[in-house]
């Protein structure tokens, strides 16, 4: 597997696992993953958040660890990137807010780069407008959005993940052995 240039758009209580464990499997197979955040640069940190599934109607949230970013939003050209990586947890909900981050996503999608998205990553795929006839998982949660912005939703099972086109999608961070590794089929093409 050839080293790509992997792009992270994260924001505060992002989910845990979501963020580090792919941050840190991407790099441990040869892959550079640049991490940012809009408004902040390189040796900030955002907050992230544990979400778990312990038999309540939805997941529960605790606090996490601190995530270091390791590159500036401002100014980053997504043409310089190979692929790009959406985490869940609460940030793609204020994230699809920011115009700049919408188009930094569409331009994935417009280039036909791999996208890997997970969970609640889903939101900011759904406000870029870039799930028009696709297939999508996501947080079941999100189901609605996912078939507002014209994608079929992909109700799979928590631990497993789904590919279409560039697009790889699951449900939470039990799908990260199949996210990832479809993802980095992706990757290889």
């Amino acid at each position: 597997m050839s080293g790509k240039k992997i792009l992270m758009i994260t924001g505060d209580f992002t989910e845990d696992y979501e963020t580090m464990v792919p941050f840190q499997a991407l790099q441990a197979v040869g892959h550079t993953v640049h991490a940012v955040c809009p408004d902040k640069k390189a040796g900030d940190t955002v907050a992230t958040a544990i979400h778990d599934f312990e038999g309540d109607q939805t997941y529960t949230e605790k606090p996490g660890h601190r995530f270091a970013l390791n590159a500036d939003f401002a100014g980053l050209n997504p043409a310089d990137y190979d692929a790009l990586v959406v985490p869940g947890g609460r940030a793609p909900e204020y994230l699809r807010l920011n115009d700049e981050v919408k188009n930094l996503v569409r331009h994935f999608f417009e280039t036909d780069k791999p996208v890997a998205a997970i969970c609640h990553g889903a939101q900011l795929l759904a406000a870029a407008g870039v799930l028009e006839g696709r297939e999508c998982s996501a947080y079941p949660a999100c189901q609605p959005e996912v078939e507002l912005a014209g994608g079929r939703f992909a109700a799979i099972d928590v631990d497993a993940a789904v590919t279409d086109g560039n697009l790889v999608t699951a449900p939470a961070w039990p799908a990260h052995p199949q996210w990832l590794a479809q993802f980095f089929k992706l990757l290889d093409k």
